[in-house]
């Protein structure tokens, strides 16, 4: 009786040492948005574009009504970002000078926190839309950057926005989804003459 229980103490011993215990594979929150509906949205500005459905809240201000400059938040509540637009008159070459200057500068500023900045330039002839597409990469405060202009009369530059501490990884499915819009945006503004 005692070989078999020492026997059967053996095996069972033998057994339970042959499963190895594995770690856990990496997780990764899938977060999946909507497919984007896009209607035209005339400001009451000087120009229109097409937005996303998914902005449930613009907020429409007037930033100084002698220079004719305006500016529309675009805010997306459920993936807790804003694209923000501002619209400046172009009054002359030295004005235009002034506002690209602004505009790149302000994308070179996030150098400090970016891992890396693409730029991707955008051109449409035919409704005299020409401009630049700024991804940023990396735990920068924006995501995402452009500006738009016809080169004499009207100035557009948009940033996007997160309501959280910078965390690229963490942000990176809205980020991805939000830059279709802005490219949207850009691809549909057209001035008012």
């Amino acid at each position: 009786m005692k070989k078999i229980l020492t026997l059967t103490l053996i095996v069972l011993l033998v057994l339970s040492c042959a499963n190895e215990t594995l770690p856990k594979p990496s997780a990764y929150l899938r977060l999946e948005y909507p497919e984007a509906q896009y209607k035209t949205f005339d400001t009451g500005f000087p120009f229109t574009f097409e937005k996303n459905e998914l902005a449930k809240e613009i907020k429409a201000r007037t930033l100084s009504v002698d220079s004719g400059s305006y500016g529309i938040d675009l805010v997306y509540p459920d993936l807790k970002g804003t694209i923000y637009l501002t619209y400046k008159p172009v009054n002359n070459n030295e004005r235009l000078i002034s506002l690209l200057k602004d505009a790149q500068g302000f994308t070179q500023e996030h150098t400090l926190k970016a891992d890396a900045i693409s730029e991707q330039v955008f051109e449409s002839k035919e409704k005299k839309v020409y401009g630049m597409f700024y991804e940023v990469g990396g735990n920068a405060a924006s995501q995402s950057q452009f500006y738009l202009t016809d080169s004499i009369n009207h100035f557009l530059t948009g940033s996007l926005y997160f309501y959280a501490k910078p965390n690229y990884d963490s942000i990176l499915p809205a980020a991805y989804y939000l830059q279709k819009d802005i490219k949207h945006i850009m691809e549909t503004v057209k001035w008012k003459e």
